[in-house]
């Protein structure tokens, strides 16, 4: 079973999480078992279970991006201040 990022985790609703730990260990026990055809059907549910969290990650991301872009702006309009 692959997990999904720390980052994506800390993301993850307390509702989300718990589903993701219970279909982790099932996921794992279908793993010691040989039973990989059922563990990949499991693989693919934790998969649809994360994406929330992702586009929230990719939604922090563009905000400190705007951020960033916001406070490099000021940098710039302070410059020109400064040269007049």
């Amino acid at each position: 079973m692959r997990h999904c990022s720390v980052q994506v985790r800390g993301l993850l609703t307390r509702e989300e999480l718990d589903r993701y730990n219970a279909l982790m260990e099932v996921g794992s026990f279908l793993e010691s078992q040989s039973r990989y055809d059922l563990a990949y059907t499991v693989q693919k549910e934790v998969d649809l279970l994360i994406m929330p969290a992702i586009e929230r990650l990719k939604e922090k991301s563009r905000a400190r991006d705007r951020a960033d872009e916001a406070y490099l702006r000021g940098l710039a309009a302070d410059d020109e201040e400064d040269e007049d």
